[in-house]
């Protein structure tokens, strides 16, 4: 019989202490599309409805959660382990950061290994034992003077780095909101149009200097992304200020 290979990690909460902290992380995996999850000896006893209530439309995470009764048994068909923990501990492993175990993970994971992410129960976290089972520790770099995270939140960023790993993705994306980058011909037109309302208004003063007070406006025209909106607009604006002027 032939086992479908991993396509990401498994999410293994160890002694989870509140339902609420459980649904919240279900929800948090599937924002970046994690539905392995494996909760160990759960405080409250499985299921659990108000771990149903929080997930929020996460429903099927927790339908499809494996429960265990300790942490060998969850662990027993996975080749790597991390252990996510914010505590410096007395224990020779590697510690990465989160950015760089998702990078492993997906390795590993491409490799056809089956790899999970343990996070430990609310109050203190994982224990030495749990974190002696591990290949690996993962250490969020936080601030030391406040350095726990909620469960939920640990889930979530972890997820988030997993979910980088998958593909690339665009840094900036600019909205054009409907127009377009405003061409050469335009802004030239437009730089013409101020330096002629600025000639008479008598802006370019004293004499000597005016051709280099045209260079630098030409050069503030070219430094700034405008958008055909923006020319339209600039322009507008310019023509009622003039308009206005000779009103009065």
């Amino acid at each position: 019989m032939s086992v479908t290979p991993p396509t990401a990690p498994s999410f293994v909460l160890v002694r989870p202490q509140m339902g609420e902290n459980i649904g919240a992380a279900a929800r948090a995996m599937l924002n970046f599309g994690l539905e392995h999850m494996r909760i160990v000896a759960p405080r409250d006893g499985w299921p659990n409805p108000a771990a149903v209530a929080m997930a929020s439309g996460a429903g099927r995470v927790l339908d499809a959660a494996r429960v265990s009764p300790d942490l060998p048994d969850a662990l027993a068909d996975c080749s790597f382990v991390f252990a996510t923990t914010a505590r410096d501990r007395d224990l020779t492993k590697p510690v990465y950061t989160p950015e760089a175990a998702m990078e492993l993970a997906a390795q590993k994971i491409a490799a056809g290994q089956r790899v999970a992410v343990l996070f430990g129960p609310e109050r203190a976290g994982l224990e030495n034992d749990d974190i002696s089972r591990a290949n690996a520790i993962v250490s969020v770099p936080v601030n030391p003077e406040f350095a726990s995270l909620n469960l939920a939140q640990c889930v979530l960023l972890m997820g988030y780095e997993w979910m980088r790993q998958q593909g690339n993705f665009t840094p900036v994306v600019q909205e054009m909101a409907g127009t377009d980058w405003a061409q050469h011909s335009e802004i030239e037109h437009l730089a013409k149009h101020y330096e002629e309302r600025m000639e008479d208004a008598g802006f370019f003063y004293p004499e000597h200097k005016a051709a280099s007070m045209k260079t630098n406006l030409r050069n503030m025209w070219s430094r700034l992304p405008l958008t055909r909106a923006d020319v339209q607009m600039l322009h507008g604006t310019l023509r009622q200020m003039v308009r206005w002027k000779e009103r009065g």
